[in-house]
This record gives C-alpha cells, structure tokens and sequence, in this order.
C-alpha cells in the first residue's frame, strides 16, 4: 500500500509536475516521512529523464504546514541544474495551493575516489530485541492495533520505544532496528524512498529520552520543522538496518536529532538530521 502511495505519477497537464495520494496514520494527519519520499520520487524522476540515472546523494528540506491525507498532493518540480556530474532540483508539495513541504535535492553520476566511514556500535541484534507485536499486541486500543496491523516499516528498539512511558533513563541516544514490513521489488529508488520515509520515524525520539518524556506526554507539543539526509552507499531496506540516534542540543523549544543507518553487517549507508518543535505549555 505504501509503496503505491510513493509511487506519484505524472500530472498530464504540467511538465515535471506530479500528484500523489496518502496512506492513512492513526494519528490523522499526513507523515512527513511520507510527503518527503514522494518528494524524492518526483525529483528523481526529472533527474533520469534529463541527465540520464543519478542517484540522490544528499536532501534538505523544510516541512511548511501539516497535510490533510484526504486532499491528493501536488509536486512541483524546478530543474535547478544538470551539469556534467551533479543535478540539482527543487520540489514543492502542494495542497489546496499551499506548500506543505519544499524539498531541495542532489543528485550525482557514481563516481571513485576516498573511501572511510564510521564503525557501527555494537548492540543486541534485530532477533534479540521484542518486537512491537510482543510489547503492545494485547492491548484493546483502536489506534494502537491500526499502527500494528498496517505499519509499513517493522521497528525493534534496542533501547525500548517510548510510546507509552519514558526510557530507563536520561541519555540522548537510542538505536533502532527497521525493515520493510514486506519484501520489496528490485527497484533502488523505492528503496531509497522508502529509507527516506522511514527516517523520520524516530529522529527527534533522542530528545524525548534525553529529558525523561514520552510520545504519551500531554504536556508536550512536537511537530518536525526539517529533515536533511545524506545517502552514502546504495541499501535495501527490506533487510535489516540499524539507525543510531542522538540528540546534541535542545533550546528555544526546539529540538535535535541526528543519526545514521547502517547495514546489519556495518556498512553506513546514510546520514540524518532533524531539527523540531518540542514546547512545554508553562505551568
């Protein structure tokens, strides 16, 4: 179902214009993950029918106001630049005239040259850590058994998630294990978009953490104001991945999370970068 949903299609009546659809969350407004996934696509496939393939290397963008899943989606897509290695684009995510989101994009032609990366933490593997089915299955609540039974990406956190209470204690790391909940086609852009939206799951969790909340805090009031993302090494995302978090700094009731994927045998394949809204009303 998701995987149809990142699959906008073309607007008929506007050159490097695309629509796109939703899938429904519990919680009733769109994903960003979601909106900045189809974004990807969209840019994506300006990128291959002009410059021929480059796959993303890098994406910032700036979630703008909150989408309305029964409103379809427009994306426009600005050709920035195709030079001779690097193509760039703009797309803006549109509804009722109105931008939600307003992603910039690079791209660039596989290239050689240095080679390093950052060795993976070492922590229990995915088959060693509860899945969401063990910890939250027995309970009666509508919302909870919806995010169960039709969630895209199967998530095991090593930490333990923080739906309901907080963590053990006050630090402001977590690592999680994610997948696709389903095999996927052998299509990198999918996969790819499909990273990309599932990036955005758990990024500003590290804050919640470091300051001992919970997604259950009615106190608290969050929303993701931008994501940046840099992809390093080509992944599938219907085999294992595991996303290490942390949170530099809070202030000015905002937030920080960043983090990076790695492949169940150590290879990191991208970066994240997420700044949101975290407000306390006063008491």
């Amino acid at each position: 179902m998701v995987l149809a949903v990142l699959d906008v299609q073309p607007d008929p009546e506007q050159q490097n214009a695309f629509t796109g659809t939703s899938y429904r969350p519990p919680w009733g407004r769109i994903f960003g993950g979601q909106v900045l996934a189809q974004s990807l696509v969209a840019a994506t496939r300006t990128v291959d029918e002009s410059a021929g393939i480059r796959p993303v290397h890098s994406l910032h963008a700036y979630f703008l106001r909150a989408g309305d899943p029964a409103v379809p989606i427009t994306f426009d897509v600005d050709i920035l630049r195709d030079g001779r290695s690097f193509s760039a684009r703009r797309t803006q995510a549109i509804q009722r005239g109105k931008p939600i989101l307003s992603m910039i994009s690079s791209f660039q032609e596989p290239a050689e040259g240095l080679d390093h990366q950052v060795e993976m933490p070492k922590v229990p593997g995915p088959d060693e850590v509860p899945t969401l089915d063990e910890q939250f299955g027995h309970l009666d609540v509508p919302a909870v058994q919806q995010m169960l039974n039709s969630r895209p990406i199967d998530l095991r956190y090593v930490d333990g998630p923080l739906f309901l209470k907080p963590g053990p204690e006050q630090v402001g790391q977590q690592s999680v294990w994610l997948r696709a909940s389903a095999p996927m086609p052998d299509d990198q852009l999918m996969h790819t978009a499909l990273l990309a939206f599932a990036s955005d799951y758990t990024l500003l969790e590290s804050v919640l953490r470091r300051h001992g909340l919970s997604w259950s805090t009615s106190r608290i009031k969050s929303a993701s104001l931008d994501h940046a993302m840099w992809f390093h090494r080509p992944a599938r995302i219907d085999e294992w991945l595991l996303y290490t978090q942390e949170s530099p700094s809070a202030s000015g009731a905002r937030g920080m999370g960043m983090g990076r994927i790695f492949t169940a045998d150590g290879v990191l394949v991208a970066s994240t970068a997420q700044e949101g809204m975290m407000r306390l009303p006063r008491d």
